[in-house]
């Protein structure tokens, strides 16, 4: 299986690239209403010639590339039932029944806080995730049953969409892209998998936050790069490992790319922790992220255009 990501684009359209990381269900929404206050104030950045998705972010990709309309997937958002406030309460599948989201942090701090390096710290995430796995592959069927739900089109976009992942029983960085041979549902449903590796054929794969933060490298060579990072650039793992968004910014930089990079502001909410996961902070983070992409409008277009 080729988890390198193919030639998609050619020399002259790699000009604009879109990096959208990681950040829950809060994460989710606040991105796609930031995208959708951008499109309300005519800047459009789903038309990106490269679309990176990382975890909630690898959704977002898929949604924006879906031929869905920014501000059709913004109105749903807003439109979603009122949701109780599930505290520290893991929300569906998304982690291992037994683990809260504030437990999910504990345990994979510990396993951070073990590593030697990030290659370290990949290849005990996945030997710990594959451990505790004993659903028998029943727990991803399930979650592919969720991601499909979420996803408005199951293919491949022919727009260049790379989703990020990690292979848990090598613990080598993966990213997906049309050209990989996996299934775009399956690609989504491996990013967002959170302790319970996600089977692909032989293969268990994890989030694609434990590749690197925001995956921002994976646009290297694109001359303009807006990235939406849902938690403000910050990172669990050591400075030194070079995984946090200062690095991969320097790096795109040095490399010749103009970087903007786009953080939740207050009217998101304070949500973007543990609580991230929890459903019933969508609404207030979809508002708040619209907000912001009418605000940040002339800024964008400056980079975008």
């Amino acid at each position: 299986m080729n988890t390198t990501p193919s030639s998609t684009s050619t020399d002259n359209s790699r000009e604009r690239a879109l990096v959208v990381a990681g950040g829950g269900a809060a994460g989710n929404a606040w991105a796609l209403g930031l995208i959708a206050g951008l499109s309300a104030a005519g800047v459009d950045v789903t038309d990106a010639d490269l679309i990176v998705g990382t975890s909630s972010g690898s959704t977002v990709a898929a949604q924006i590339t879906s031929g869905t309309r920014p501000a059709e997937l913004y109105a749903a958002i807003v439109a979603e039932p009122p949701q109780p406030r599930a505290g520290n309460a893991a929300p569906g599948r998304g982690l291992a029944p037994k683990f809260s989201g504030q437990n999910y942090l504990e345990w994979s701090d510990g396993i951070i806080a073990s590593a030697e390096d990030a290659s370290d710290m990949r290849r005990r995430m996945g030997a710990a995730a594959l451990e505790m796995d004993t659903s028998d592959g029943a727990d991803g069927a399930r979650w592919r049953d969720v991601v499909a739900a979420r996803l408005p089109s199951h293919d491949w976009p022919e727009q260049a969409v790379v989703i990020a992942a990690v292979n848990a029983r090598t613990g080598e960085p993966v990213a997906f892209d049309r050209g990989s041979g996996v299934d775009l549902v399956d690609a989504v449903a491996a990013s967002t998998s959170a302790m319970n590796p996600y089977p692909i054929g032989e293969d268990r794969y994890l989030n694609g936050g434990y590749r690197r933060s925001e995956n921002a490298d994976l646009a290297a060579g694109y001359a303009r790069v807006l990235v939406l990072s849902p938690f403000s650039g910050r990172t669990r793992m050591p400075l030194e490992w070079g995984m946090d968004l200062a690095t991969q910014v320097e790096e795109l930089r040095a490399g010749g790319s103009k970087v903007e990079t786009v953080f939740p502001d207050a009217g998101a909410g304070e949500v973007f922790d543990a609580n991230a996961l929890d459903p019933s902070t969508r609404r207030q983070a979809a508002r708040g992220g619209y907000d912001q992409g009418l605000a940040l409008a002339g800024l964008i277009a400056e980079l975008w255009r």
